[in-house]
Parts: C-alpha cells; sequence; structure tokens
C-alpha cells in the first residue's frame, strides 16, 4: 500500500462549493449545510484500505454529530472507471451496508476534489459557520496493521472546539491514504 499526504489546504480557505450527485440523482450544494454550526468535507471512497479500516467509525461518527450541528458529505473523486470498486452503484452498496447517514457523492469530473486540494482517501476537511477551513487533517492516528485504536480523536476534538464556538487549537496532523486515482485525460 503506497502511502499519500494530504496537501493540507491554509487554514481559512473559503469552502469552494460543490454540486454534486447522489445515487438517487439528487445535486447536494454547499447550500445545503447552509443551517448547520460547521460542515465536514471527507474525500472517501470504497476500496482503500485506510478507508475500509474507518467505515464502520466514520458511520457511527457521524451519528453521534448528525443532530448536533454538523454537515456531513462524503465525496468519492475516483476514476471508477479504472477502479469499478469505486462506481457509483457501489457506493450504493456500500451506504447501505455502514449505515452511512451524510450524502455519499460522485465527483465523477474530480474538478470538487482539485477544488480542495484533496490528494488521498481519506482526506478530511472541517469548515465553521463561515464555511473557512478550521481543520484539515486526520481522523485519528489510527491506520491498517498499526493496532492503534479507531477513536477518531483528532477530529473529534477540531468537531468539539468549533460547535462550541471556540476556535481549533491543536496539532493538524495531515491524513494519509491511498492517493486519489486521477483520470489521465
Amino acid at each position: 500500500m503506497a502511502l499519500t499526504a494530504s496537501n493540507m489546504l491554509p487554514l481559512g480557505t473559503k469552502a469552494p462549493n460543490f454540486n454534486l450527485p447522489d445515487q438517487q440523482g439528487y445535486h447536494w450544494s454547499l447550500a445545503d449545510f447552509s443551517d448547520d454550526k460547521a460542515l465536514l468535507v471527507m474525500f472517501i471512497c470504497n476500496h482503500c484500505p485506510y478507508v475500509v479500516h474507518l467505515k464502520s467509525a466514520l458511520a457511527k461518527f457521524a451519528r453521534e454529530y448528525s443532530d448536533k450541528g454538523l454537515g456531513i458529505i462524503a465525496i468519492n473523486a475516483n476514476n471508477a472507471d479504472a477502479y469499478p470498486a469505486d462506481s457509483p452503484q457501489n457506493m450504493a452498496l456500500e451506504i447501505e451496508r455502514y449505515g452511512y447517514v451524510f450524502p455519499y457523492v460522485y465527483d465523477e469530473t474530480q474538478e470538487v476534489a482539485k477544488s480542495y486540494d484533496a490528494a488521498c482517501t481519506p482526506d478530511f476537511f472541517l469548515f465553521d459557520g463561515d464555511r473557512k477551513l478550521v481543520y484539515r487533517g486526520q481522523f485519528d492516528g489510527s491506520r491498517p496493521g498499526n493496532n492503534v485504536p479507531v477513536t477518531g480523536e483528532d477530529l473529534r476534538d477540531a468537531v468539539n472546539q468549533i460547535l462550541a464556538g471556540q476556535s481549533v487549537i491543536g496539532e493538524q496532523t495531515p491524513s494519509m491514504g491511498c492517493n486519489i486515482k486521477w483520470r489521465d485525460d
């Protein structure tokens, strides 16, 4: 497994808009999260071992925070032609299998991933109420095979701080995982 680190988009960056379809054909945009105190944008996919390692914890995390004012959206930007496990049809199966309570949308053109400077899966971007970036980093220190429990402590600390109206303080360690599977065209 080749390891790719997050590019660490500069803090304070305004959330780029998006307009991406879910499996039912609904197109999600930033405006859909306007009532949320904060927004978590996650770049994930179906097949990456680093995402597979976190799937159950991500689903649990989302259930815990979905009614606390945190909007959550997951974006799959992988080239599904080259990696069919990441197709929208298989994304629908993932939603059902893990009980995702957040939209899981497909960035077929990969333009949204580029606008966020996303590099790996998973890659996490937390925005405050003004949609300014306040955290970009890892879910926690757990990786496949390192025997560190999956807790979500790094992201959880940042979310708790922002939902409490505080500034996010503390070290922000880059997320690491598989590189996004970019299209050649």
